[in-house]
């Protein structure tokens, strides 16, 4: 009897292995498709481009730059990431990606490993699945941003609690459980959310037999263990600040550790939102299909969750950290990625013995509709150039072909998601929906993205701009990081966080101190130290018309600026590699 069950017991994980090998190769198509086929884009991805090329050119990897200027706006690890890919990869277009991509893969494989630890194999996979499909998880994860990173780490955190408490004692999770709340700090400094677990795991301990010697004079440990883990990147830095206490290091010490923690939580300066935007604006959709189920089945999860208190735990404890981020007055929806999975788990547990209801298997078989016939608008307007898009294709050489590629893609799209359909239309909606994910994600990253690159990058913009400057010395104002990328030459800026008045004082005293100096800046009306008469235009891109001013067009007089703030980036990369191929 012994041997029989022993032999189940192995078939069982073998059945596991296998199932979760099968997931992570799925999610290594749709996260893996497309890599190294487009340059990073605005908003956020240039930044962290430019910070880890930067790190490499400068040998200067503890103190952050973007064109010479220190960033203490978060800790270094992302950008860490980042330029180690670089390095090994050497492209940038692969190495931006790779951090979110590897870490969603980790992700994915805890959820899958706790629920079956928790629950048993079903739960863990469908839970993994729920999350690779949900939309927030996957926009992330092909992202070059730093949330999908620190998802990462909180999972891997709460997997050591839960793994520790609810499955334990496993001492050796706890502790690392502590370490990955460290790296999530030095991530984005919120990395203590799975602390939020603690309290509802001792409730559970005290409630039920759970918790057995999980519970000791070690658990006091825990919070030293972070705190090493922290001090992997603050200790260098702080010793580095009190060793050369230059001005600008401590501005960055003081700026990174208090206005980007406290007073950007309490006192945010940006993305001002209501205290319902997470709850109303952010989770119904980004979090779907999951939020449409736990709407259509909220009573059953209710009551599955009164009758398992792990389901309860999981539920609570994404409840705090959404409410936690609704305090603060600034919000982005990508602030409750952290809880996404977790709140996966709990509600594939919930699956394990109610499955969803009718109304919603039904809202899932809308949803795919829904996105078929936005397929279908979208090949409309190609069609007959709607106005709409072609503003948008305005920039492009050839805006009309640009626009029949569009047409051609969305209708094929729209045809293969109508055909999905009818093959699926006898089994499960949830067969349909990854179909139809799988789908957009594969169109999205090898045919959408390579035709959005001119629009999403300035490349024509600066090379128009250095062959203006004609071998002479460029300054940008009003830079942002995907200037700086696509560079051919090395750019002067004066300050990301200078007014407009004192780049434009800083530019004129610059101008005027050599020949063959010229500075860049967007169109505007009435500027200071320059006549807009004689700028000379130089191109559009990221909804600016972009002019360029050389020493003829300087005012006679301006004013002196309030702080004198000149920086030099260095050459971007792919500018580097365009004026090789020009001057070829």
């Amino acid at each position: 009897m012994r041997s029989v069950t022993l032999r189940r017991r192995t078939a069982s994980v073998s059945s596991e292995t296998l199932t979760l090998v099968a997931v992570l190769a799925l999610a290594a198509v749709l996260l893996f498709a497309g890599m190294g086929l487009r340059s990073p884009w605005p908003p956020d991805e240039p930044r962290f481009a430019y910070l880890a090329h930067e790190m490499l050119s400068t040998g200067q990897w503890l103190f952050p730059a973007r064109g010479g200027e220190l960033y203490p706006d978060k800790p270094p690890l992302f950008m860490w990431a980042i330029a180690t890919g670089l390095k090994v990869t050497g492209n940038l277009n692969i190495a931006m990606l790779l951090p979110s991509a590897i870490a969603s893969l980790i992700t994915l494989a805890a959820v899958f490993d706790i629920g079956r630890r928790l629950w048993d194999g079903a739960v863990g996979r469908n839970a993994a699945l729920l999350l690779l499909f949900t939309p927030q998880f996957l926009i992330q994860a092909k992202f070059a941003q730093i949330d999908a990173l620190l998802t990462c780490w909180t999972t891997l955190a709460c997997y050591g609690l839960l793994r520790h408490f609810l499955c334990g004692p496993a001492w050796r999770w706890y502790f690392a459980a502590w370490f990955f709340m460290g790296l999530g700090i030095i991530t984005k400094g919120v990395g203590f959310l799975p602390i939020f677990l603690l309290p509802l795991l001792g409730a559970c301990h005290y409630a039920t037999s759970h918790g057995k010697n999980t519970w000791t004079r070690r658990t006091w440990l825990g919070p030293l263990v972070l705190l090493a883990a922290v001090a992997l990147w603050l200790g260098p830095m702080l010793w580095q600040v009190a060793r050369h206490p230059a001005p600008e290091l401590i501005a960055y010490r003081d700026n990174i550790l208090f206005r980007q923690t406290g007073e950007r939580y309490t006192n945010p300066w940006g993305h001002i939102k209501p205290w319902y935007y997470l709850w109303l604006n952010v989770i119904p959709a980004l979090w779907a299909p999951g939020s449409l189920l736990l709407l259509t089945g909220f009573r059953t999860v209710i009551q599955r969750s009164m009758l398992d208190r792990r389901i309860l735990v999981l539920f609570i404890w994404v409840i705090a950290v959404v409410t936690f981020f609704s305090f603060s007055p600034g919000k982005r929806g990508v602030y409750v990625l952290p809880a996404l999975p977790i709140f996966c788990l709990a509600l594939s547990a919930v699956w394990r013995v109610h499955p969803p209801s009718l109304a919603g298997r039904t809202a899932l078989r809308l949803l795919v509709g829904g996105v078929t016939v936005l397929a279908g608008i979208a090949a409309t307007l190609a069609l007959t150039y709607h106005p709409v898009l072609m503003r948008q294709l305005q920039v492009l050489a050839q805006p009309e072909q640009t626009a029949t590629w569009v047409a051609v893609i969305a209708a094929s799209t729209c045809a293969v998601l109508v055909g999905c359909q009818w093959f699926t239309r006898r089994v499960s909606p949830w067969i349909a929906y990854g179909a139809t994910v799988t789908i957009l994600v594969l169109v999205q990253s090898l045919a959408v993205n390579p035709l959005l690159e001119p629009l999403r990058t300035p490349a024509s913009l600066m090379q128009s701009a250095v062959a203006r400057v004609n071998g002479g010395e460029l300054a940008i104002i009003d830079s942002k990081e995907h200037y700086l990328l696509f560079s051919p030459i090395p750019l002067v800026h004066f300050g990301y966080f200078s007014s407009d008045a004192t780049q434009y004082r800083n530019a004129w005293q610059w101008i005027n101190e050599r020949e063959g100096r010229y500075v860049m800046a967007p169109e505007r009306g009435e500027i200071e130290c320059f006549d807009p008469a004689l700028a000379q235009a130089v191109g559009y891109a990221h909804r600016q018309n972009w002019v360029l001013y050389s020493r003829e067009s300087a005012q006679p007089r301006c004013a002196t600026p309030e702080v004198l703030r000149r920086f030099r980036s260095v050459r971007g990369p792919y500018g580097k590699s365009r004026q090789r191929s020009l001057s070829d």
